[in-house]
Formats: structure tokens, C-alpha cells, sequence
């Protein structure tokens, strides 16, 4: 059988849709099935398994997937043997220490001997350490925000986007851990089939980055003006410039920034 790549994406939660609108934008078509565990793509050698972002990097590790993507407070936290291919501009968000709105913070000197609700005890571990703070660390999942209201902890180390979510539960951001945001990870030893595939897709990924930034202008143009507006859209080499059937004018095609 032809070698496929196979990449495991979200099947639900912040990376899932980007994770698909990045594939539909290079071109990708995938199969009806995104609820599935499983779908294939129709115009591309590559399969998409859709798994919880915790268990991806162990997928890629294990080489049950070739690529993954997932955030990089992931890849920190569970510390799997995978390699980052590429960095894929969305998903942005940084693990912040938080704490009560009316509480007095000066530095994190104010998390010594306290209690720390958090899903990513790992980075919080190191943080910690770095900073030879001694704390207590309780580990769950979901709703970490509640656990000062609750009295479960004195302050939460957690995921913020656009900080709403603190608001809402009345904490307030005092540290930064770790910014992340969505990366492509791969297994460290791919065979030459994959690998092509990869910088295929890769290729594509990267043209995708580079078009978002970029305009594709198209203006006609009397021949006495064309120093002057090459001169203001210069282009990524030069502009393209061509006769129109009328006399003594012209089209010019440009992609700028």
C-alpha cells in the first residue's frame, strides 16, 4: 500500500478548528468523518487521528502518528521524545500563576508554603523550584479557576487566553510561566517516505504563513505613471507589467506586504 503520513489533531476543544482550517487551507480535503476517530484526506497521502491533546505527544512518540499538533505547554508538560517542525501562529496563550483580585502581591515570593491548584504540575514543579519556592501542589482537571473560591487552593496556575475567565471568578494574573502556542511536532525518526511527505506538507503550511501577510494588487495604469507606482509597489521581486489593448496603457500586478 502507498505510505500515508498519519497526524494526530484535537478532537475537540481551543486547537480543533485551526488544526482543520490549516489543513483546508493547504489544500488538504478530508473525508466526512471529523467525528470519527479516524478520517483520510482525498487529495493528500495522509491519514488524521482525532485524540485528546494530552495523549498526542505520546502518540508521536510511540509512532502510532507521525506528526501531531498541540500546544506547547503540552509538549513541556508530559516531556515526550518528539521534535517541533514548525510553529503554527495560532492557539496563543501563556500558563499564569493567578491569584485572588484583592490579595497583596508583590513577587512570587507570595506563593512560599501555599497551596497551588493547577493541571500542569510538572511546569509548575520547575517554576517553583527555579524559583526555590516551597509550595504545595494539587493536581486537577478542569475548573481550575474555582479552586480559591472553594478553598482548595490559594492561588491556580493555568492557561489564559484573554483573561475573562480569572475576571469572571474574581482572580487576577501576577506571573507568567510560559507562553505556547500551537506547534507541529513529529516523531524524531521518520522513514524517507514520510519525511517527503512532511516537507510537502510543510511547503504548503509555510505558503499558507507567508500568503496571510501578503496582498495580490492588480491596477491599469497610464504608461506616463508606471515609474511612480512601481516605485511605491515594488513587489516581492518586481511587478508584472503588461500591455492593454488600448494604446498607452498598461496593467501592473504586484504582491506587497
Amino acid at each position: 500500500m502507498p505510505i500515508r503520513l498519519r497526524i494526530a489533531i484535537q478532537k475537540s476543544g481551543r486547537l480543533f478548528d485551526d488544526s482543520l482550517k490549516l489543513l483546508k487551507d493547504c489544500g488538504i480535503d478530508l473525508k466526512n468523518g471529523i467525528n470519527k476517530l479516524k478520517t483520510e484526506a482525498d487529495n493528500f497521502p495522509m491519514d488524521v487521528f482525532f485524540l485528546r491533546d494530552d495523549d498526542i505527544p505520546q502518540y508521536v512518540e510511540d509512532a502510532v502518528a507521525d506528526i501531531g499538533i498541540v500546544g506547547e505547554n503540552v509538549i513541556y508538560e508530559k516531556n515526550k521524545k518528539v521534535a517541533v517542525s514548525e510553529k503554527l501562529g495560532f492557539g496563543k496563550c501563556r500558563l499564569s500563576v493567578a491569584i485572588g483580585r484583592n490579595e497583596p502581591y508583590a513577587d512570587c515570593g507570595f506563593l512560599q508554603d501555599k497551596k497551588i491548584a493547577t493541571t500542569y504540575p510538572v511546569l509548575v514543579q520547575k517554576f517553583l523550584k527555579e524559583k526555590n519556592i516551597r509550595a504545595e501542589i494539587h493536581e486537577i482537571s478542569g475548573s481550575v479557576e474555582i479552586a480559591p473560591g472553594i478553598g482548595l487552593a490559594d492561588a491556580i496556575v493555568d492557561l489564559v487566553s484573554s483573561g475573562s475567565t480569572l475576571f469572571m471568578n474574581g482572580l487576577r494574573e501576577v506571573e507568567t510561566i510560559l507562553h505556547s502556542e500551537a506547534v507541529l511536532i513529529r516523531h524524531p525518526e521518520l522513514g524517507v517516505q514520510q519525511e517527503t511527505i512532511l516537507e510537502k506538507l510543510l511547503f504548503r503550511i509555510r505558503s499558507v504563513h507567508k500568503a496571510t501577510h501578503t496582498k495580490y494588487i492588480l491596477l491599469n495604469a497610464p504608461n506616463e505613471n508606471l515609474g511612480d507606482i512601481i516605485s511605491l509597489l515594488p513587489g516581492m521581486k518586481s511587478p508584472t507589467v503588461l500591455p492593454l489593448a488600448e494604446p498607452g496603457w498598461s496593467s501592473v500586478h504586484s504582491v506587497v506586504n
